[in-house]
């Protein structure tokens, strides 16, 4: 049976996991056991961290909706709801960026719902 030298594939397996493991602290960057179960909790908080992502967003994003709609004397549920009611299909992200960037575009709009 040939002889097989593996010496190739594991150097290259091991700068493959240090590589990720770049910027990271202590000997976690540079010994390959600590490297490892650092990629193994960081791999998994890194996916909670996308879900929390879109949550935090999500929240902002009404923060600002409501503050623009207080303004106009509406609260953010009626404003949602009436946009629902009135076929208006803009989605919470674009209507924080109105109300923050483009006031006169948000108020238009709510007068469009009011009506």
């Amino acid at each position: 049976m040939v002889r097989v030298k593996r010496g190739v594939v594991a150097h290259k397996k091991r700068e493959k996991t240090l590589k990720k493991t770049k910027g990271f602290k202590w000997g976690r960057k540079s010994k390959e056991r600590a490297a490892k179960e650092a990629l193994l909790h960081a791999q998994s908080r890194s996916f909670v961290g996308r879900k929390n992502k879109k949550r935090d967003f999500r929240q902002l994003w009404q923060v600002k909706i409501k503050a623009a709609a207080n303004q106009s004397g509406l609260k953010y549920n009626e404003f949602i709801n009436l946009l629902k009611k009135n076929d208006i299909a803009i989605n919470r992200k674009m209507l924080a960026e109105l109300a923050e960037k483009q006031p006169q575009i948000f108020e238009a709009i709510i007068k469009e719902v009011k009506k």
